[in-house]
């Protein structure tokens, strides 16, 4: 079925799965709508979504509203900017936690930390941020904890960076709108500008290295699903306490995350 773009269609619902009801609501298509423009966009603001579905802007502001207080959407306090709210990304986790990708990906994550004795992540992108859905944890004394069911910044992990890094010059820009960007220690990336320079690296070498980035004294490495290859912005990475990560591993871990997302990526289809 063909994928329909709302933005080049406004009005028109993204992939329809049956036809048009007899009797519509349409302030509830309205608000679905929005909800499935956020497929689109990584933010909405209240001009766009009057725009879109047509309609006044004091209609699409009862909309958002209503979305906002039951917790499907959120407002940036200092942009007015509304976002995917805690609501919306938690349905969709939870959705995401019972489908096959989990039980097709986990083998893959167990024959990775089986081979390295390191914690091993799949991690989904969310926006700016980073889901993480499944791990096996090293065996070793001294490891990095599981981060299952946490969220954390894209651009302070190597999972985050390797799946920007499939995204476009435009969908990079919708996703950090600011040049500055929050970070969680003093290694982490704050500007868009470095971190597109960083990205670029990131494609140019087929995988993404986060050193104590997103946590002192964890390093890791990650390769992200190509576009297209998976339902969703996915990526697996092998996270190593800081004393036990050198140059030699990070090639010997991007090799085997590459062998592995090329081997089981077939099997989402």
């Amino acid at each position: 079925m063909e994928y329909v773009s709302a933005m080049k269609k406004p009005g028109v619902p993204i992939r329809p799965e049956a036809p048009a009801p007899q009797y519509p609501i349409e302030s509830v298509d309205n608000a679905l709508k929005i909800l499935l423009l956020l497929a689109e966009r990584s933010e909405l603001r209240l001009t766009d979504v009057a725009e879109y579905l047509g309609v006044a802007t004091s209609t699409a502001h009862r909309l958002l509203a209503m979305l906002q207080y039951r917790g499907f959407m959120r407002q940036d306090p200092r942009t007015r900017a509304y976002r995917a709210g805690t609501a919306l990304t938690g349905v969709a986790f939870s959705i995401l936690r019972r489908f096959d990708v989990h039980e097709t990906l986990h083998p893959f994550l167990v024959a990775l930390n089986t081979e390295f004795a390191e914690t091993v992540h799949l991690a989904l992108l969310d926006g700016a941020a980073v889901q993480f859905l499944d791990a096996v944890e090293s065996p070793q004394a001294t490891r990095v904890s599981s981060r299952v069911g946490n969220s954390m910044p894209a651009n302070c992990t190597s999972s985050g960076k390797a799946m920007l890094a499939g995204c476009s010059d435009e969908e990079l820009r919708r996703i950090y709108p600011e040049e500055e960007l929050g970070g969680l220690t003093p290694n982490s990336i704050r500007l868009r500008s470095a971190l597109e320079r960083e990205l670029q690296q990131v494609r140019r070498r087929g995988y993404a290295v986060s050193r104590e980035e997103s946590e002192n004294g964890v390093c890791s490495v990650a390769v992200a699903y190509p576009p297209g290859q998976a339902p969703m912005r996915l990526a697996m990475n092998v996270a190593v306490p800081v004393h036990r990560m050198n140059k030699d591993l990070v090639g010997r871990l991007a090799t085997a995350l590459k062998a592995a997302v090329a081997e089981s990526a077939p099997l989402l289809h």
